[in-house]
């Protein structure tokens, strides 16, 4: 199983999600891919199979990956302060994978129908989503 795990800013829901996936299903191979630099290496530094930066990254791991993992803002052009560009989203929201995202509050778009769940919470739920992908 090819699991691409996108994050923007500082990498830290990445890298959750990084170390917990690295932990419930060990044979997984885990791309890691941030919108800048320091996202890229918080991943790599979690554990990522290999990682890589920038807009044509997304684009091209997005063809390759089983099951993309990430914020919810990954497919919102120009949200997570602008650092989802319109060729981002559409690369991930029009991929043929499985997308499992953690809806945030923060991403100036409101989501009803949701819980009240801390960001560890929210990683436990995505994992469980994953595995249930991989059975």
């Amino acid at each position: 199983m090819n699991i691409l795990v996108i994050d923007a800013q500082g990498g830290g829901v990445g890298k959750q999600l990084i170390t917990a996936l690295k932990e419930e299903i060990k044979d997984a191979h885990i791309m890691a891919v941030g919108t800048n630099s320091v996202a890229t290496s918080a991943m790599l530094k979690a554990g990522a199979d290999e990682g890589a930066t920038g807009e044509n990254s997304i684009i091209v791991a997005c063809r390759k990956a089983d099951v993309i993992v990430g914020p919810l803002g990954i497919t919102i052009a120009d949200a997570m302060l602008g650092e989802i560009t319109p060729k981002m989203a559409a690369a991930i929201g029009g991929s043929e994978s499985k997308r499992v995202l953690i809806p945030f509050k923060n991403c100036d778009s409101i989501i009803v129908g949701l819980e009240e769940y801390t960001v560890g919470q929210l990683v436990k739920l995505a994992i469980e989503e994953v595995k249930k992908l991989k059975d």
